[in-house]
């Protein structure tokens, strides 16, 4: 936009300062929208990684029963054998060390048979991280 000020014979080119604000204020209302949604987003994201996650260490350790008739001792154990590649991360307090384990010590079984998220607080749907 060029706004021209005539002031004897200068010619005066630039924005005014009422046009810089209105474009400043028009930014400002996009980005409240916005930026919200950004965080939603990724706060979902993490929710699926970790489901994703404790099912695949669940199958795991399944898997790890049927073939040696006994559970794992700890998670490294897991991926010592081979049945995964590594411990994840829990994605919401970004540690491998954080995970919740749940031994059996029946039936003359002992060993890590579930496995849940360490996280305090609760997900997006109001369960809390640590019944995932």
């Amino acid at each position: 936009m060029v706004c021209r000020i005539d002031a004897g014979n200068k010619m005066s080119r630039g924005f005014t300062l009422i046009e810089l604000l209105v474009v400043m204020v028009i930014i400002a209302s996009l980005l409240a929208i916005a930026v919200p949604r950004y965080f939603h987003s990724l706060d979902h994201s993490k929710e699926v990684v970790l489901l994703q996650d404790l099912a695949v260490m669940r199958d795991a350790l399944d898997q790890y029963f049927e073939d040696r008739g006994r559970y794992p001792e700890t998670l490294v154990q897991l991926s010592e054998d081979r049945y995964i590649r590594k411990v994840p991360v829990d994605p919401i307090t970004k540690s491998a060390d954080t995970w919740t384990v749940t031994n059996r010590d029946t039936e003359g079984l002992s060993g890590i048979y579930d496995v849940h998220s360490g996280a305090e607080g609760l997900s997006s749907d109001g369960t809390p991280f640590a019944e995932f």
